[in-house]
């Protein structure tokens, strides 16, 4: 069945889209002095056809473009071109036959340091890093191998393996800042290194069947929770039985935790909202929801 279900989402007749994503851009300028302001009148717009007339695969896509939503916060600027960014990625993918989205990726990434110039045309250039497309190609891979990942089981794997290379590239400029691993929740080199660790690889197929499950759930309320709940026990045997967390299960759960407890809701086995309060901490307030429903 789930085999039937990404086959004719892949098939599923519709225009021949060239490229992949459709972003929405939306900047703040309020902290940077007036001629910075002036030189980034375009930026968003400028980023935004980035996103969205860039083919970042290498095969036609025949099915709807990934939804997706940029804000980018500008916190200082050095120089007329020079800046430092707060930027937060947010998509989601179409659920199965109904209108509507299962959330994929909910980032803020606090660290992106860049150069821009009044009306600079943004090219990609896999094969020399820059500052700002490469950290925008390397969120677009993320996406779409998100994306892939929910449809097919590794799916994902060929856009995780070009994340990691840009994370190379990025980890060896003068703009480092940002593509080195760190010991806070989040890391651009830390989720793209756990998704291609062999430790993470029961989640990434417990990833695709939740995905199943959601797909499922109008239909098969009791198949759809099955394999909800099969990907958290799957994160609670990785957590307390092999002793391994990372950056991936973070970002899981930022952007699925409210997903969760609305298909949980009147869960018969209170046992869950322990698990997941658990496994999930930043979360575990949200997570009491689940017991008073009960």
């Amino acid at each position: 069945m789930k085999i039937i279900i990404f086959l004719l989402i892949m098939f599923i007749p519709a225009f021949n889209y060239a490229q992949e994503l459709n972003c929405k851009v939306n900047v703040n300028l309020e902290n940077l002095p007036q001629s910075n302001k002036d030189n980034l009148r375009d930026f968003a717009r400028a980023v935004e056809d980035y996103m969205n007339k860039t083919r970042f695969t290498n095969s036609s896509w025949d099915v709807d473009k990934i939804q997706c939503t940029l804000e980018i916060f500008f916190m200082s600027a050095s120089g007329e071109v020079t800046y430092n960014a707060q930027f937060f990625i947010g998509s989601k993918r179409a659920i199965y036959q109904s209108e509507s989205f299962s959330p994929m990726l909910t980032i803020l990434d606090n660290t992106w340091s860049f150069s821009y110039e009044k009306n600079q045309a943004l090219n990609q250039n896999q094969s020399i890093f820059d500052p700002l497309t490469g950290f925008l190609d390397f969120y677009a891979y993320l996406i779409i191998g998100f994306d892939l990942e929910s449809w097919e089981e590794f799916g994902g794997s060929p856009f995780f393996t070009k994340a990691m290379d840009i994370v190379n590239l990025g980890a060896s400029s003068k703009f480092s800042s940002g593509w080195l691993r760190s010991s806070s929740t989040y890391s651009r080199r830390g989720v793209v290194e756990d998704l291609l660790n062999e430790r993470f690889r029961n989640f990434r197929e417990a990833f695709y069947d939740y995905h199943y499950g959601v797909d499922i759930f109008a239909k098969n309320k009791t198949i759809g929770r099955e394999k909800i709940v099969g990907l958290i026990k799957t994160v609670e045997t990785i957590k307390t039985k092999q002793n391994v967390s990372g950056p991936l299960l973070n970002t899981f759960f930022d952007a699925k935790h409210g997903e969760i407890i609305d298909l949980l809701r009147d869960y018969p086995d209170e046992d869950i909202v322990r698990i997941l309060k658990r496994i999930d901490p930043p979360h575990a307030a949200k997570y009491e929801t689940l017991s008073e429903q009960n």
